[in-house]
């Protein structure tokens, strides 16, 4: 059985100060003993912050994004080992906005995917259509060539290992949301394509998320968690998304 998972992408938003506050008051209020295991991702600069914050809860941390590469002559960034010196557990790879605005093509995340497993780091591996693909009728196409991508470069059981996160590029930060009947025809297209080994991946959905339309995006069978944009910027809100996926456990 998959474990539920709960994620928060704050992105680029926020200062020391507010992503320290958020994160104090997520330890805070977060029940150590619920099943979901929650984890945020915030920006680079303020992960040694929230990690402080995060200090005797069960909250795990996590960057939003690593190079594929170990060390070298890479200016501005950051490796997989530098995020597990500040206590990172797991990544994001692949997120939507760095295939499109930074032109991470389907390799070049397969290659982020293998570097980030190999320094013992969970990665989130973020896969999804953009709205003209799903007019087209292309959307189980594009996230089954997205995941073959990182199985062609890390095996079938390394990817089963990890996260996956179905986010419509269409419902990013826009207010929309896949139906519960879409996110669900996707994700069991995900779990079919890999295989027996699957059926223990976690499977999240990500794609304006909020308390609101929570509970029934997680009574979906195959989905099993939310990556949760904007709405995890919000203590409360995060914490009552959160809730739902409590219940539906």
């Amino acid at each position: 059985m998959a474990k539920p998972l709960i994620a928060g992408n704050w992105k680029m938003h926020g200062s020391a100060a507010s992503a320290t506050a958020l994160a104090s008051h997520l330890a805070q209020h977060w029940n150590a003993s619920a099943t979901p295991q929650m984890v945020v991702f915030p920006p680079f600069v303020h992960l040694a912050d929230v990690k402080r914050a995060l200090s005797g809860s069960d909250i795990a941390l996590g960057a939003q994004n690593l190079s594929q590469y170990a060390n070298g002559a890479y200016t501005g960034e950051v490796s997989a080992q530098m995020l597990r010196d500040l206590g990172c557990d797991y990544v994001l790879v692949g997120h939507s906005e760095r295939r499109a605005v930074f032109a991470e093509s389907n390799e070049t995340v397969a290659e982020k995917f293998v570097a980030a497993q190999g320094c013992g780091l969970m990665p989130i591996l973020c896969v999804g259509e953009t709205l003209q693909q799903r007019q087209q009728q292309k959307t189980l196409q594009v996230v089954a060539q997205q995941i073959a991508a990182v199985v062609e470069r890390a095996g079938q059981e390394n990817v089963c290992r990890a996260v996956i996160a179905y986010e419509p590029v269409w419902a990013i930060g826009k207010g929309e949301t896949a139906s519960p009947e879409q996110a669900q025809q996707v994700h069991r297209a995900i779990r079919a394509q890999l295989g027996d080994a699957g059926k223990t991946t976690t499977l999240l959905y990500g794609g304006s998320v909020k308390a609101e339309n929570a509970a029934d995006l997680f009574i979906q069978p195959d989905i099993d968690g939310g990556l949760v944009g904007g709405a995890s910027l919000e203590a409360q809100e995060f914490l009552n998304i959160a809730q739902q996926l409590i219940e539906q456990d």
